[in-house]
């Protein structure tokens, strides 16, 4: 059984119709590739940030996209004289492969910057509340008496 059947949370909410596609994508991303890995750290309710072991890419290779609630990470290797077929590896242990994989976001969560540090690429991200939806406190008026 690889499919939630959500029929019953449908019938007592409104607007999470997104949370089946949301499943579809994660269980489609589990089949795919494991390249290149990554870590999500979370530093407290509002920030977290996204690691990605991407040695021997430089920032002209890496491209990062988001477009509505998805994230893109692309890294397109050109290769370089001495990566070319003419060379004898003795152990091959490095990818040299492209990659693009994806994250799913929430929708309040935005990408507020991305550095590349020891072959390590940082993507931060912060979640913005609006001020409609931020706790506020509610004064209680005094009636005076007649």
């Amino acid at each position: 059984m690889n499919r939630f059947d959500l029929t019953p949370l449908y019938r007592s909410t409104i607007g999470f119709d997104r949370l089946a596609s949301l499943f579809d994508a994660v269980q489609t991303a589990e089949k795919g590739t494991s390249f290149p890995p990554y870590n999500v750290e979370r530093f407290d309710q509002n920030n977290y940030r996204l690691t990605m072991a991407v040695a021997g890419f430089g920032e002209d290779e890496l491209d990062i996209e988001q477009r509505g609630g998805t994230l893109t990470v692309r890294g397109t290797r050109q290769l370089a004289d001495s990566d070319s077929e003419s060379a004898s590896f003795l152990y091959h242990g490095i990818a040299a492969r492209n990659f693009e994989r994806r994250f799913q976001l929430a929708e309040q969560v935005r990408v507020t910057g991305a550095s590349l540090d020891k072959g390590l690429l940082h993507i931060e991200f912060e979640r913005e509340i609006p001020e409609a939806e931020r706790p506020r406190k509610i004064d209680i008026a005094k009636t005076l008496a007649a």
